[in-house]
């Protein structure tokens, strides 16, 4: 039987994701336990094509990254994969009827991380769309259960908590992905010339995407609404933190926000969630 190597699958893909973030981690904890595993594997399979493209530079990413392509729809089409992680992840493909559109957006997006790009309006929003937008959907897949009507209905408001999350990412990693990676995701924007009035611009961005995001938090099935909501709140305070600095405090280190402070988020978005205060 398949279901110990099952079982084996998804603890790495738990494993995985709680190494790599503790936010999301506690966010997942407070979904509803059937849903547990499925986002553990869709957030597995993110992270190890982010890892490819952001840390293995002693070798060749383009390979891995196509390898890691070629065995992600193989293990969708027959469903398993001696890869933990993506065996774990083509079962809730399977299950949960993911759209191939979206893991090909997703992947095409890491793909874009290993060329040098020069980013105008379209290629930013298709590279948000990939990296952050579709890996909301997937989830949404997962939240929804198959009830399709419920997906159309809160697809809009999905994408633009991804797109919120993914902005804030590129603030708080201006120093790795400039200095390190030699990446410049925001359009038209000039690194050396990073002030208030460019962070400012960015900023109302992203405050029209979470109050978009958290809109469709609102409206989520209580059964993830409270998981969604304390990521949300993780970020949303982490985008004040980030708000309250100067432009070059952002560029030369990445923000983060101390464990102590995590667990008074969490107690204050565990109370007004039950107190239905959303």
């Amino acid at each position: 039987m398949k279901n110990l190597y099952n079982e084996i699958s998804y603890k790495t893909s738990k494993i995985v994701t709680r190494k790599y973030s503790t936010s999301f981690s506690m966010g997942i904890y407070f979904l509803d336990r059937k849903f547990h595993n499925a986002i553990y594997a869709i957030y597995g399979f993110v992270r190890l094509a982010d890892e490819i493209v952001d840390t293995f530079h002693e070798h060749d990413k383009a390979k891995l990254l196509l390898k890691f392509k070629e065995d992600t729809y193989e293990a969708i089409q027959s469903g398993i994969s001696l890869n933990p992680v993506l065996n774990s992840f083509q079962e809730v493909v399977n299950k949960y009827n993911i759209d191939l559109e979206l893991i090909e957006a997703f992947l095409h997006s890491m793909e874009m991380d290993l060329q040098k790009i020069d980013y105008d309006r379209k290629t930013y929003e298709r590279y948000i769309l990939g990296s952050a937008e579709v890996v909301g959907l997937m989830c949404l897949k997962v939240f929804v259960e198959g009830d399709e009507k419920a997906y159309n209905t809160l697809k809009y408001f999905a994408m633009k908590l991804g797109s919120a999350f993914q902005k804030i990412n590129f603030l708080r990693d201006l120093n790795a992905d400039y200095y390190q990676l030699g990446r410049v995701y925001f359009p038209g924007v000039d690194m050396t010339k990073f002030d208030y009035q460019t962070k400012q611009e960015i900023e109302k961005d992203i405050e029209v995407d979470f109050a978009l995001g958290f809109e469709g938090i609102r409206r989520l099935p209580k059964s993830s609404r409270l998981g969604v909501y304390i990521a949300y709140v993780y970020y949303y305070q982490l985008f004040q933190r980030i708000k309250n600095l100067p432009p070059t405090e952002i560029l030369n280190k990445r923000i983060r926000i101390p464990n102590n402070k995590k667990i008074r988020l969490l107690f204050k978005s565990y109370i007004k969630h039950t107190l239905n205060l959303l």
